[in-house]
């Protein structure tokens, strides 16, 4: 989910919930609109619920490079920093989700190349990740974490490598590709519905997969998903909305725009973290 939908949910959901009982009201604050009366935990995300709504804020990311000047083929160090909206100061607690504090997510300005990783906390409140990033050019990254205090955070930075600009950068040509795909331990078919996605609307996100027994959760969800427009835009990074460990599931999504985007999807079978890829054409409504 995209910072854009995630406040859209926030905003929807706020009307409705000002007319519930304060002692009443318990809210998932990655799915807002997933509400109940009593504490427990979010039965698509697996968070534990919150009494109330709190007020959602930005906390900006910090990104530092080591080597600044880094090249393709060659390790970086990439250090993150969380800061306080108001304060400015570093942030140095983070509520666990999905069994980590900080998701990360790298993408290729050409789309080719996909990351799902997890920095290392540290003792001064950062968190490190040491790479090879195999191709010259940019990147998108996006960091997905969850403050103390705050709520979950949505954060994109770009970055470059040695002798790489922003101003040379061309959106790639994408064609569709429906599928099916495959994995280490399995394929995955794919279908939308709509057919045709429309942009600002939801879309449902359909996998089967095959073989479907094994199947096993990958960070405490049946699925992730990270949608990428072609310029790199707009990410979005969900889970299913529907999955119970069973060969189908089905993600929702908003498109923002009309485009063509990337999908990558991930399941975990026998132990095997499987990575997907399939592209969407998204029209204008």
């Amino acid at each position: 989910m995209n910072r854009r939908e995630w406040l859209s949910l926030w905003a929807a959901a706020a009307p409705a919930l000002r007319g519930q009982e304060p002692d009443v009201l318990w809210v998932c604050p990655m799915d807002p609109d997933v509400r109940e009366k009593a504490p427990g935990f979010c039965p698509r995300c697996k968070m534990a619920l919150v009494p109330g709504l709190p007020v959602h804020r930005e906390y900006p990311l910090r990104v530092t490079a080591t080597p600044r000047n880094w090249r393709a083929g060659e390790r970086v160090t990439l250090r993150f920093e969380v800061l306080h909206p108001d304060t400015g100061e570093r942030v140095r607690e983070f509520v666990e989700m999905h069994e980590m504090l900080f998701h990360l997510f790298i993408v290729s300005g050409d789309l080719e190349f996909f990351m799902h990783e997890h920095p290392e906390p540290q003792r001064d409140g950062t968190f490190v990740f040491e790479t090879v990033l195999p191709k010259k050019g940019f990147y998108r990254l996006l960091g997905d974490f969850y403050p103390a205090g705050g709520t979950p955070q949505l954060a994109v930075k770009t970055m470059f490598s040695a002798g790489s600009a922003l101003a040379a950068f061309e959106a790639p040509v994408l064609a569709a590709e429906a599928g099916p795909a495959r994995g280490a331990n399995l394929e995955a078919r794919f279908w939308t519905v709509p057919e045709t996605p429309l942009a600002g609307l939801v879309t449902q996100l359909h996998f089967e997969v095959t073989p479907g027994e094994g199947l096993e959760p990958y960070l405490s969800a049946w699925g992730h998903l990270l949608a990428a427009s072609a310029d790199l835009i707009d990410l979005i990074h969900t889970h299913p909305f529907i999955g119970e460990g069973g060969p189908r599931m089905q993600f929702n999504a908003v498109f923002p725009r009309p485009g063509m985007y990337r999908l990558w999807p991930q399941f975990q079978r026998r132990g095997v973290v499987n990575t997907l890829r399939f592209t969407v054409p998204v029209k204008a409504l």
